[in-house]
């Protein structure tokens, strides 16, 4: 029974299941949810609220993928696992855009529900007493039942309690797969207890890039529709979907493919260093792109609906902040993966930031406009270094 739990070691068993994409559905309502909070608190105070929480929908999501990398999505048990917690992140995205006032306890509920839950399945249902997939389980649900009780208790908390106890919480979160869930007085694991399957992995974690991506979409067709469609909003319009367009082209194009490669150089002879990898690399480096896109969402709907305003302050921060934050991120990615610096993304920052230094004296859709001509900048630099032929280039010595 156990067995039949486990994902195939095939080609076929590296795909997602459907399942899998239809679990990803309540990701897109709840990145919406994220974008909206930032929207509607538009200040530092509400960026960490609004950060807060994307790390914790991010790591609910993020764990289940590293579940499914195992376990077989097709076997009913797995499937019903699967629908409870979709049904507990519905909620937990409900929660949103009340988390810090009267939602606090739901949202805390659910997101500690998700993470407890999955893992007493993981470690009590689908692991034989005495294996490395139950000790790997046990230990993971350790950690989440201590953060737990700080997610309970700062959605029972009012006000700055409830921020600070959150914020322990995700450092609980965050820090145990650096410690490589050490228990006191415990053996240690080490990272070859882990064994993720490359192409699944890269496939899940760009099916999350997707699913930011079309909150974005729909964030730029709903703005749109809400408005008279003169030529000033179809133009603001067609701007915001190059920018995404564009967001697409440097993941898909380019570096998903490079982590991916690198993810699968990292032989059986090295699990510990593809464990590593895919933690540096996916966990960690791909929140960083989605917070990008999120960001960028929200810029593109403030530059819709106020196109020929000049911006200042915060919401001129979150225009250019989001195209700038991706490629920041996809630079500290590509250094992760490849070891190589991509100049190209830097100065495509650079760029933004001389951006935001001269938007306050431009209207939106101007600021807008010219974020998206970096974006494309950087795509094209990209395609003619991708096309032009180097065989005797090693790795290490290429510009990304």
């Amino acid at each position: 029974m156990i067995r039949q739990l486990q994902r195939r070691s095939d080609a076929e068993g590296d795909r997602a299941a459907t399942l899998e994409l239809f679990y990803d559905l309540v990701f897109v309502f709840a990145i919406t949810q994220v974008s909206h909070l930032l929207l509607e608190h538009l200040d530092w105070a509400g960026a960490g609220q609004a950060l807060i929480i994307l790390l914790a929908v991010w790591w609910s999501w993020n764990y289940t993928t590293w579940a499914t990398n195992e376990l077989n999505p097709e076997s009913n048990p797995v499937r019903l696992l699967l629908i409870a917690l979709m049904l507990a992140g519905l909620l937990m995205a409900v929660a949103i855009p009340d988390a810090f006032d009267d939602k606090g306890l739901l949202f805390a509920g659910a997101y500690v529900a998700i993470q407890v839950g999955r893992h007493l399945f993981l470690t009590f249902v689908s692991a034989d007493a005495g294996s490395n997939e139950r000790l790997r389980a046990g230990r993971i649900l350790i950690w989440f039942l201590v953060a737990g009780c700080f997610w309970i208790a700062g959605g029972i908390a009012d006000d700055g309690a409830r921020v600070a106890l959150w914020l322990i919480a995700l450092a609980l979160d965050y820090g145990a797969p650096l410690m490589l869930f050490r228990v006191p007085g415990l053996p240690r694991i080490s990272a070859a207890a882990w064994q993720p399957a490359a192409g699944h992995f890269a496939e899940r974690f760009g099916l999350f890039i997707i699913v930011a991506l079309g909150e974005t979409i729909i964030i730029t067709g709903t703005t749109t529709a809400e408005l008279d469609l003169d030529a000033v909003t179809v133009t603001a319009f067609c701007v915001a979907f190059l920018g995404t367009a564009a967001l697409w082209w440097l993941y898909f194009t380019s570096t998903r493919e490079l982590a991916e490669h690198a993810l699968a150089e990292r032989t059986a002879a090295q699990p510990g260093a593809r464990t590593q990898l895919a933690r540096d690399a996916y966990t960690y480096g791909h929140v960083l792109l989605v917070a990008g896109i999120i960001l960028s969402a929200v810029g593109d709907e403030l530059v819709i609906a106020h196109a020929t305003d000049h911006l200042h302050g915060a919401e001129l921060t979150a225009v250019v902040g989001g195209p700038m934050l991706y490629l920041l991120a996809q630079a500290v990615l590509r250094l992760r993966v490849a070891r190589v610096l991509s100049y190209r993304r830097i100065i495509g920052a650079a760029a933004c930031g001389v951006v935001w230094l001269v938007g306050g004296h431009l209207p939106a859709l101007a600021v807008s406009s010219l974020l998206v001509a970096v974006l494309i900048a950087v795509v094209l630099v990209d395609e003619r270094e991708r096309l032009r032929p180097t065989p005797l280039a090693h790795p290490k010595h290429r510009r990304s």
